[in-house]
C-alpha cells in the first residue's frame, strides 16, 4: 500500500479498515487487564491522538457520561462505589472538566468570585481560604481579587470579576458607600456582602455583632481596675470599626467613667507603626490598650518592642482577630475572636439561598474573648458590672475571672 509513502510501514484498524500510519501513533498500552486490540487498547489508541473526554471517561469506568457529569460537576448524588470508580478513571486518563464549554450550554461558570479589601490582612485571606473550602465541595472554583481600599480599583476588579459570569459573588466592601453595588445589580449576579456592610434589608449579609464584641473587651479591662485605656483604630470611616468604638465608650460609660480616647492610625501596617509609636513616646501613657483590628494590633506589638514597653507588666494589650501566632507569642495575646469559619459557612448559605432565588438574608454571629497573658490587674475592678452591656451576641471565654489568665 502506498496511501502515505514517506511514513513508513502502515498498519489498519480492524473496526473500520482505516489506514493509520504508524509513525502518527505512539506505542500502545492496553488497558488494565486486558490485551493490544481490545477495548482499552482501542482507548489507549484514541487517546494518544486527542485529549481525553467525558465518553472516554465514561467507557473506562463503565458508567454513562451523565455518571461522568453528576460525579465530576457535583451535579446529583451518586453511589460513592460508582463516584470513586469515576475518580479513579478520570484520573488514570488525566481528564479536566471543560469549564468553557459548561458556561456554554448553562451560560453561567461552575465559579464563584470573591472581593476583598487586602490580601495583605490575614483577617480577610482566612475569610476566603474558608469560602474557598466550602465553595470546592460544591464543584465550585473561587477567583479572588482584592480592592486594596481604593474605590476606583473596586469597581474595576469587580467588572473584571464579573466578566467570568460567575454563579455568585462574595464581597467585603473597600468602604461604606458600597460602591460596586450598581455593577452587581446591573449583572444580575447574586451577591452576599460580608464584614463590612450595610443596614440595607434588600442585601444579603454576614456580619458580627461588634458592639457586644468590644465591650467584652473593654469590661475584662474594665474588672482589672484599667482606668486609662487608650483605643487604637484603623479608620473611623468605616461602620464596624464605629461599631466597636461604641461598644467600648458604651461599656465605661456604665461603669461611671468617662469615654477612652480612639487614636486612629490608618491602614496600611507602616502607618499604623509609625502612629501608635509616637503616641506611646508621650509620658502620659495609658495602661491598657485595646487595639480594634489584627494588624493595629500588630503595630502596638511593634511599637512596644521599640519603646521597650514590657506587656502586661508595663501596659496590657488585647487584640483582635485570635490567630496561631497570639497564642504562642510572648507573652500570648488576649483577644477578640471573630468566628473566622462560622463567618464563610454562613456567607456560603446566604449565597446559595440566593443563586436558588431565595430572598436575601441577613446573619449576626457572635464573637468571644479568649483571655491570655497580655492583660494583667493594676487596681480593683472599676464600676458595677453591667450584664446587659454588649452581653447579647458576645462571650469571654473562660471564667468571669480574669485577673488569672489562661496560659494561652
Amino acid at each position: 500500500m502506498d496511501a502515505f509513502p514517506a511514513m513508513g510501514t502502515v498498519r489498519r484498524r480492524r473496526s473500520r479498515g482505516i489506514p493509520v500510519p504508524a509513525a502518527l501513533g505512539r506505542e500502545e498500552v492496553p488497558a488494565a487487564g486486558g490485551r493490544r486490540g481490545e477495548e482499552g487498547g482501542g482507548l489507549s489508541r484514541r487517546m494518544a491522538l486527542k485529549p481525553p473526554t467525558m465518553r472516554d471517561v465514561a467507557l473506562r469506568a463503565g458508567v454513562s457520561p451523565a455518571t461522568v457529569s453528576n460525579v465530576l460537576g457535583n451535579r446529583k448524588p451518586v453511589d460513592p462505589v460508582l463516584a470513586e470508580r469515576v475518580r479513579q478513571a478520570a484520573r488514570e486518563l488525566n481528564y479536566q472538566i471543560d469549564r468553557a464549554a459548561s458556561q456554554l450550554r448553562t451560560g453561567k461558570a461552575r465559579v464563584i468570585c470573591a472581593l476583598v479589601p487586602r490580601l495583605e490582612n490575614p483577617f480577610f485571606t482566612a475569610l476566603v481560604a474558608s469560602v474557598e473550602r466550602r465553595v470546592s465541595v460544591e464543584g465550585y472554583d473561587l477567583i479572588i481579587a482584592s480592592s486594596n481600599e481604593n474605590e476606583e480599583e473596586e469597581q474595576h476588579r469587580m467588572a473584571a470579576l464579573l466578566s467570568w459570569r460567575p454563579a455568585g459573588v462574595v464581597v467585603v466592601p473597600g468602604s461604606d458607600a458600597f460602591v460596586v453595588r450598581g455593577l452587581l445589580e446591573s449583572a444580575r449576579v447574586p451577591f452576599v456582602t460580608v464584614d463590612r456592610v450595610t443596614d440595607d434589608p434588600a442585601i444579603a449579609a454576614v456580619e458580627v455583632d461588634n458592639a457586644a464584641a468590644a465591650a467584652l473587651a473593654a469590661r475584662h479591662l474594665l474588672d482589672l481596675g484599667h482606668r486609662r485605656v487608650l483605643v487604637v483604630a484603623s479608620s473611623l470611616g468605616y461602620a464596624n470599626i464605629r461599631e466597636r468604638c461604641a461598644g467600648i465608650h458604651r461599656a465605661y460609660e456604665e461603669a461611671g467613667l468617662a469615654a477612652p480616647g480612639v487614636l486612629e492610625v490608618g491602614l496600611t501596617f507602616e502607618e499604623i507603626d509609625e502612629r501608635i509609636e509616637r503616641a506611646l513616646a508621650a509620658d502620659d501613657r495609658p495602661t491598657g490598650i485595646i487595639a480594634l483590628t489584627n494588624f493595629v494590633t500588630m503595630g502596638v506589638i511593634a511599637a512596644f518592642k521599640r519603646l521597650g514597653i514590657r506587656s502586661p507588666e508595663e501596659m496590657s494589650l488585647i487584640g483582635y482577630d485570635d490567630y496561631a501566632w497570639m497564642r504562642v507569642s510572648t507573652p500570648s495575646i488576649t483577644a477578640v475572636a471573630q468566628p473566622v469559619d462560622g463567618m464563610a459557612a454562613a456567607a456560603w448559605r446566604l449565597l446559595q439561598a440566593r443563586m436558588a432565588g431565595e430572598k436575601p438574608a441577613r446573619e449576626r454571629l457572635a464573637c468571644r474573648l479568649e483571655i491570655r497573658q497580655s492583660t494583667r490587674r493594676v487596681g480593683p475592678p472599676l464600676g458595677v458590672r453591667v450584664g446587659s452591656s454588649g452581653a447579647e451576641g458576645a462571650e469571654e471565654s473562660g471564667a468571669l475571672a480574669p485577673q488569672t489568665p489562661s496560659p494561652g
